[in-house]
């Protein structure tokens, strides 16, 4: 039997020279693949950086999609049904959208897909297979098997990627984490995560938790199990855990030397507005100063298009980021992800004026803002790109970078100042 895993792009016909400076592996996949007995073989293509080819033989295929890749999920799948070839979409937009996704599917996996592979495996060997497939529970990451990285093209080329918990009490109305995986946080054992980075033998690992500080006690225990390895590493944050100094010195100490922090907002009303109030932005300059004594580079994901924003929110957001010394930031549109409260409500509302999921990749305005157009929201977030990373404001965070001895800092900042230039990572103003 053989079985072809596929993480689709949505821009397969775009320039990808962006995309080699920082490679994000289809971990969900990886795990899928490592549910699978040994005597199928297992493929696994990215299609962003390899081609796929329809007329290949294959036994199956398995389409992971989120929102905004969902249009050539579809594709996809629609290629291989032609061919006469069963096809499986799960993620979180099949998941949230079954009935829609079961048009392009032979099948459709509805939420973590862990607990449902193998009895999915077995009915498609019997000629079995059901058009729904869906979990009463959430996946017990004590039974995770390690990621077969080995069989991904090119892994070398990726950031190694370990992922220790799953799930987020905080269901902030526009995110699609606590809808999918539920509100209760749950942990792999440590010994399993540091036999898998062992095994890698890598020396800079990416943990993808939603919140690797989310519980402090957990936390605390994988840390001090990390300093043996003399690793580096980066991971997620929020605002709220950056208080416990004990946990931040522990993390320093046990090789973290960035921490990505989603901030989504300079404006305190509009975090409240989304169930996000526990970041206190009055807070954040003196987190950030904190994490900077112990060496952590801090880098920040911020939003726009909240109802509270006004096409002021720009230049405030790049001058927040300027004064508060961060290493870097990532910018988006907020956009209504099917499954969110934020979703729902602007549906209801009749906000949401476009319908096409490839738009629903936070860089298009989908919605109709409070108190701008959709333009000037579009416009805006390609001002803050190319201010913020305006040559000026890229060699000042490169200095300050080099000062600290994080190398990460220049890398980071020198590959969006190209992007920014050359339209790579939004349109041209």
């Amino acid at each position: 039997m053989k079985l072809t895993l596929i993480y689709p792009d949505q821009s397969h016909r775009k320039r990808k020279a962006i995309r080699n400076f920082f490679r994000a592996a289809p971990l969900n996949l990886l795990i899928l693949a490592g549910l699978t007995s040994r005597d199928t073989k297992v493929q696994i293509i990215d299609e962003r950086y390899e081609p796929i080819n329809f007329d290949e033989p294959v036994d199956l295929v398995g389409i992971t999609a989120i929102t905004s890749i969902a249009p050539r999920a579809y594709q996809i799948g629609d290629e291989f049904k032609k061919r006469g070839v069963p096809v499986v979409l799960g993620g979180m937009h099949p998941s949230f959208l079954p009935n829609e996704a079961i048009k392009h599917a032979t099948s459709v996996v509805i939420g973590e897909a862990e607990l449902l592979w193998p009895e999915l495996l077995n009915d498609f060997r019997a000629g079995k297979l059901k058009k729904f497939y869906r979990s009463c529970n959430y996946s017990d990451l004590q039974k995770i098997p390690f990621p077969r990285w080995d069989i991904l093209p090119h892994s070398n080329r990726y950031v190694y990627l370990v992922q220790t918990t799953r799930g987020c009490p905080n269901n902030c109305a526009f995110c699609s984490v606590t809808p999918f995986s539920g509100k209760r946080i749950r942990t792999r054992p440590v010994h399993h995560i540091i036999d898998e980075i062992k095994a890698s033998l890598r020396r800079f690992v990416v943990f993808i938790d939603d919140n690797i500080f989310a519980k402090p006690k957990y936390a605390k225990e994988l840390f001090q199990s990390l300093i043996p390895l003399r690793i580096k590493w980066g991971g997620e944050a929020s605002l709220n855990f950056m208080k416990n100094t004990e946990v931040l010195k522990l993390a320093a100490k046990s090789g973290c030397r960035i921490l990505f922090i989603g901030v989504e907002s300079v404006s305190q009303k509009a975090l409240d507005g989304v169930n996000k109030g526990f970041n206190k932005i009055k807070e954040f300059k003196s987190i950030v100063q904190e994490l900077h004594k112990l060496g952590i580079a801090v880098f920040t994901s911020l939003m726009f298009g909240f109802d509270e924003d006004d096409k002021g929110v720009f230049k405030r957001t790049v001058k927040f980021l300027n004064e508060t010394k961060v290493d870097g930031s990532i910018f988006s549109i907020l956009t209504p992800l099917p499954g969110t409260k934020f979703y729902e409500s602007l549906k209801r509302a009749g906000r949401i004026f476009k319908h096409d999921w490839s738009k629903f990749d936070a860089l298009h305005a989908t919605y109709l803002p409070q108190k701008m157009s959709p333009h000037e929201l579009e416009h805006g977030l390609n001002w803050t790109y190319r201010k913020f990373y305006s040559a000026f404001n890229t060699f000042r965070r490169i200095i300050r970078g080099w000062h600290r001895g994080l190398s990460i800092v220049p890398v980071v900042n020198i590959g969006y100042f190209i992007g920014t230039r050359r339209g790579l990572i939004t349109e041209r103003v």
